[in-house]
């Protein structure tokens, strides 16, 4: 994972004495100073054990062995109460933030595009008091509405302040929440809606005309449509009998006296306080019916694994709502009176597709200390730093990469390097904001080279997170002091996990060195299932003679002598050879990955066929530059398209499968490149940016038949 140093033994000799010189005069006092002992100290010692002294476990963390963790604050057991507590405790602190919106304009791109570009001003904040006040005006006004207890309602809804000020009045009158991603088709957007048999959805003005207008018809039970912006509510092509609101008018509802004094059921722990649909990423999306008491435990332990979390912490919001991992971590910064700024994937940087030139990104304006990502948009990161590396002048590369090297063993060994930090990272540092304390990383797995350049470049840990919509999100989530890549981390002090030997793919429990099987998640936080599917229930949910409830993953993992959990396979991704080889789809992506060719990529693999083949986008600027190389002009999509290029990437990506040391039935044989991006706009990939393989083999079913020499 080092880069490569193109410079003069010579130099390179002299660096070295400078470091070494540098490194002996200020390593004491920096030693003794930093605490650096004690985290080296936390990072060696054993986090988790098996309580039943067997290699499959349960394994708990090592400061939970006695008994799992279920609640941040004795009595505050329901989400509505969580609010109270913040509100109580940090009632003037700044806790929603909404950027102004100063001027929007087209800009035509070379290529005649035209994309909208924003001007935005500073943050406007609600006060925890004022955002409790407004929470509690929507509520009653639902509830004048004609909302019920115990009767779902739909938030389908960009991440915003409004999100969580409607979420919060649903938790208070007990309005268990339906979410679903804005990026869903139409047909599982309206089968959500029907199934949970919603009566009043809360949305924007963009969904409501892009996405939800067009299947209102074929969701009968609809009656009130609340939108979320401050326009005229004038919707003309909806069935009859459809009402439409603002919020604000629902808030002015709700805030009458007569309203406000009718007497709310508050929810009991027990009770479902979201059903969140998942992804699709293998089918119909299933909705999980997660309790009040179930998001407090996963919130108490994901909170646990943050250290010095308080309400002087900047988090910024930017990720689907709709998706665990980041309604999790709000609700993690809300119950300790943390400050929410909200931003978007397109307007999050200086950089960004929505920022005008020469005006500021979100990250650069909030300089938050706090931030979740999905390995995607990190990689991205990485890809499009070390492309402007490769852009530097010799003398400004070599200081980098140097530095970087340098930063690289120090880090490993458990040492900080203040100086480099200071003179080379600073401006790498600066893209996030410069204040970034934590960064945490769920949805799927992180790549060691992505893991290693955020720590070197953003000068902060990455905290690697394993769970599942069907464990509120929490399962693992690895030690900041401990910077080894590729692992996940301990169990959360809220859940155990337990390995389960899988007897086709050759994982047990006995295996050594390490232990592995099936990850089993136990625990307060394992969700009450899945919304009417009781036959999916019974195969994926039990519960033990102890009363506790597990989910069964279907990753593969194994853990490592001092307690922390690698997931090596998952059972949907292993694929059988004609041959009899077993070959992990997932496995062959990561390595790939990182590859400077690649922006992404889908392995496949037929178990009538004896090899594998594989779907690619490739990076534009990498790809164009190759063609250069090769003689070869055309569009976009003609140079995709050229069989030439095709063996070309082709060349590239069996070098770096032999550099990553897959077998030689792992590497692909033939790849098909994509001109079309995948995003979840298309439908290919989740809001998590995580692989839909029915959708991807759909897709190119043509090209699979053709790499497999049907046609």
């Amino acid at each position: 994972m080092k880069l490569k140093e193109d410079v003069p033994p010579i130099l390179l000799q002299v660096f070295r004495s400078v470091v070494w010189v540098y490194s002996v005069i200020t390593f004491i006092p920096w030693y003794l100073l930093s605490g650096a002992g004690a985290n080296q100290s936390r990072a060696k010692r054993i986090k988790a054990r098996s309580v039943s002294g067997r290699p499959s476990g349960p394994y708990r963390a090592v400061n939970s062995q006695q008994r799992l963790v279920s609640q941040l604050h004795e009595g505050v057991d329901t989400l509505d109460k969580v609010f109270e507590y913040a509100v109580k405790f940090f009632p003037e602190r700044d806790c929603l933030g909404t950027r102004e919106v100063l001027s929007e304009e087209d800009e035509v791109q070379p290529n005649g595009k035209v994309f909208k570009k924003v001007i935005l001003g500073d943050y406007n904040w609600l006060s925890y008091e004022e955002a409790f006040r407004s929470s509690q005006c929507f509520g009653s006004g639902l509830a004048a509405l004609g909302q019920k207890p115990q009767c779902n309602i739909a938030i389908f809804c960009e991440t915003r302040a409004e999100w969580i000020i409607a979420a919060q009045a649903c938790f208070m009158y007990n309005f268990p929440v339906v979410t679903l991603y804005s990026t869903l088709g139409g047909p599982a957007i309206a089968h959500g809606l029907n199934e949970t048999e919603v009566t009043h959805i809360i949305t924007s003005k963009d969904l409501l005309q892009s996405r939800l207008k067009e299947i209102v018809v074929d969701v009968p039970r609809l009656q009130h449509i609340i939108i979320v912006d401050r326009k005229p509510t004038s919707w003309p092509g909806l069935p009859r009998g459809i009402m439409v609101h603002s919020m604000a008018s629902v808030q002015e509802l709700g805030a009458k006296p007569e309203n406000m004094a009718v007497q709310r059921q508050h929810p009991l722990p027990s009770d479902i306080a979201v059903i969140m649909y998942t992804s699709g990423s293998t089918g119909i999306p299933k909705g999980v019916m997660i309790s009040h008491s179930n998001i407090i435990a996963g919130v108490t332990g994901m909170a646990e694994r943050i250290p010095g979390l308080d309400e002087k912490d900047t988090y910024i919001g930017y990720l689907p709502l709709a998706h665990v991992l980041e309604l999790s971590a709000e609700l993690v910064c809300v119950s300790h009176g943390c400050r929410i700024g909200y931003s978007s994937p397109q307007t999050l940087a200086d950089q960004s597709t929505k920022i005008k030139k020469g005006s500021k990104g979100d990250t650069s304006v909030l300089r938050p200390t706090l931030m979740a990502a999905v390995p995607e948009i990190m990689d991205r990161i990485y890809k499009n730093v070390m492309t402007k590396v490769d852009e530097m002048s010799r003398v400004q590369k070599t200081l980098f990469v140097l530095a970087y090297n340098y930063k690289m063993e120090q880090i490993s060994r458990g040492y900080g390097t203040p100086l480099c930090d200071n003179l080379v990272f600073r401006r790498v540092r600066s893209l996030l904001g410069g204040n970034m304390r934590v960064l945490l990383s769920g949805g799927a797995p992180l790549s060691a080279a992505t893991q290693r350049f955020m720590n070197i470049c953003f000068c902060c840990p990455v905290g690697q997170g394993y769970g599942l919509t069907e464990t509120c999100g929490a399962g693992t989530i690895s030690d900041l002091c401990d910077y080894s890549t590729g692992r996940v981390g301990a169990p959360l002090v809220c859940s155990e996990i337990t390995l389960k030997d899988w007897e086709e793919g050759g994982y047990h429990s006995t295996d050594q060195p390490n232990p592995r099987g099936e990850i089993l998640i136990g625990g307060p936080n394992v969700t009450m299932g899945y919304y009417k599917n009781e036959a999916k229930n019974r195969e994926d949910f039990f519960v033990d003679e102890n009363g506790q409830r597990w989910f069964c993953t279907g990753d593969i993992g194994e853990f490592e002598p001092d307690g922390c959990l690698k997931i090596i396979d998952r059972k949907k991704d292993l694929v059988k050879l004609q041959a009899g080889e077993y070959v992990s789809l997932g496995k062959v992506e990561a390595a790939l990955k990182n590859c400077p060719l690649i922006d992404n990529i889908c392995a496949y693999a037929n178990s009538d066929e004896s090899y594998v083949i594989g779907f690619v986008v490739p990076n534009q600027k990498q790809l164009l530059a190759l063609a250069g190389q090769k003689g070869l002009r055309g569009s976009w999509e003609e140079i995709c398209n050229h069989p030439d290029m095709e063996k070309e990437v082709l060349r590239v990506i069996t070098d770096a499968a032999i550099t990553a040391k897959l077998e030689r039935f792992e590497i692909p044989k033939k790849i098909r490149l994509s001109a079309e991006q995948w995003t979840p706009e298309t439908g290919l990939v989740t809001d998590a940016f995580k692989l839909k393989r029915k959708e991807l083999k759909t897709h190119y079913q043509e090209d699979i038949e053709r790499m497999y020499g049907g046609k």
